[in-house]
């Protein structure tokens, strides 16, 4: 029995008892024409089920209504509201919740539209490659960047597989990499990231593809001109005077007679001549050990006797150890004694220079080897051409210590920076490698 049934049912039980006495009255106590009998009976029976009807239909309509709007909502259609709605009952409280629900959702529906078509218009301008795929690796979305790098619009792409479009390998392996591939689009050189997410309870992936060929290129070309303008300053510094003296030798063996003394000249001449080209070619031969530093052969290095053992070797000066946790990396040991060798000449070079004193220390932090190289010395002037390959500010440097020392950190990992301290005259190193 539904519920409209059941008010009915209610309704008419309500008012039975009332009509049955009326009716007895009229029909067994009552002294009445027939005429009058039928007639009341009428009105009775008429007034009784009318009130009855009145009363299921005052009662279901307001469900009615409630339940059209609810549809209305579940359908996405948040412009209907319900009119008269007050809070003087309890029907026109659940009406205005509804219609507070209805503006509500409305909301939230345009505030996701808007957020959607940003995003959308954000995947179409942005210069990177964009895909989504499902668990079967189907492709759900591509942005315009991947229908450029596929070269095919996105309603032939949407629905095929990895492999079929091409990139079925990036779905594999390492999230973050770069990799060289062949698109129908383009050749070169991808940063690839890949991560996942959940759409309708099922696993998605999502896959970006960067070009990273032009930036390469860019950085290439830059790092030549770099080194193109320091080799030619260095050769320069070199080859100018060895050209001057030799003119001037040539001179001087031209003239007729010879001077009494042209033979002390000659040999200053071929000394100058003889120490530029020692000063070019160990400049040359500092650049080849920097261009073909080997790959580091990884062993377990203990990080306290390998720095006792550095700091053993500097006789110049007394260097504080701030010794921290036992603890064992795996690194290259002769190359990381380079690079705390460097570190650590650098620093004492700094505390003579004014007569302060060096500190050596490490400690683990967050699953890190941080070892820092503290100097008293009189500190930096200009920290933006610390790393430029052959910078110095020492007399007779090579300027590659700093270099050497960055490459060997990166090649394991780890970095090294190096600053002025804040609280006190001096200099920081800090070389970070992961345990």
């Amino acid at each position: 029995m539904n519920h409209e049934r059941r008010i009915l049912i209610t309704a008419l039980l309500a008012g039975f008892p009332g009509v049955l006495v009326a009716l007895l009255l009229l029909w067994v106590w009552g002294d009445y024409t027939p005429k009058v009998q039928w007639t009341l009976t009428v009105v009775i029976l008429g007034t009784w089920l009318g009130f009855s009807f009145a009363l299921r239909q005052r009662v279901a309509f307001p469900l009615q209504t409630l339940s059209n709007l609810l549809a209305a909502l579940r359908e996405g259609d948040y412009s209907i509201r319900a009119r008269r709605a007050g809070g003087e009952d309890a029907l026109g409280e659940v009406v205005l919740e509804v219609n507070a629900l209805g503006e509500m959702l409305r909301e939230q529906r345009l505030g996701a539209l808007e957020a959607t078509a940003l995003l959308r218009k954000v995947m179409e301008e942005i210069d990177v490659a964009v895909f989504t795929f499902d668990s079967e690796q189907r492709l759900r979305l591509v942005n315009r960047g991947g229908e450029r790098l596929l070269a095919q619009p996105a309603e032939r792409l949407l629905g095929r597989s990895a492999a079929e479009i091409g990139v079925g390998a990036c779905l594999e392996g390492e999230s973050t990499r770069t990799v060289q591939m062949a698109f129908p689009g383009r050749v070169g050189r991808w940063g690839m990231r890949r991560s996942t997410f959940r759409a309708g309870g099922l696993p998605h992936q999502l896959l970006v593809l960067s070009d990273l060929s032009r930036a390469l290129r860019e950085e290439e070309r830059q790092a030549w001109q770099r080194l193109i303008r320091v080799l030619g300053h260095e050769l320069n510094n070199s080859l100018t005077p060895i050209k001057s003296m030799a003119g001037s030798l040539d001179s001087l063996l031209a003239r007729e007679p010879l001077p009494s003394d042209w033979r002390d000249d000659m040999q200053r001449g071929l000394r100058v001549i003889a120490a530029r080209s020692e000063a070019l070619a160990r400049f040359m031969g500092a650049y080849a050990r920097l261009a073909r530093l080997p790959q580091p052969q990884f062993r377990p290095v203990a990080v306290g006797a390998w720095v006792r053992r550095v700091v053993g070797l500097e006789a110049r000066l007394k260097v504080s150890l701030q010794a921290g946790p036992d603890m064992v990396i795996q690194a290259d040991g002769d190359q990381l004694d380079q690079l705390l060798i460097n570190l650590l000449r650098n620093a004492v070079d700094a505390a003579l220079e004014t007569g302060g004193g060096t500190t050596v220390g490490w400690e683990n932090v967050n699953g890190y080897l941080q070892l820092w190289v503290l100097d008293e010395g009189p500190g930096l002037s200009n920290t933006s051409n610390l790393f430029v390959p052959f910078f110095t500010t020492k007399p007779g440097g090579s300027g590659i210590g700093l270099v050497l020392s960055r490459q060997i950190a990166e090649a394991h990992g780890g970095t090294l920076t190096l600053e002025n301290r804040r609280k006190s005259r001096g200099c920081e190193a800090r070389l970070r490698l992961p345990l």
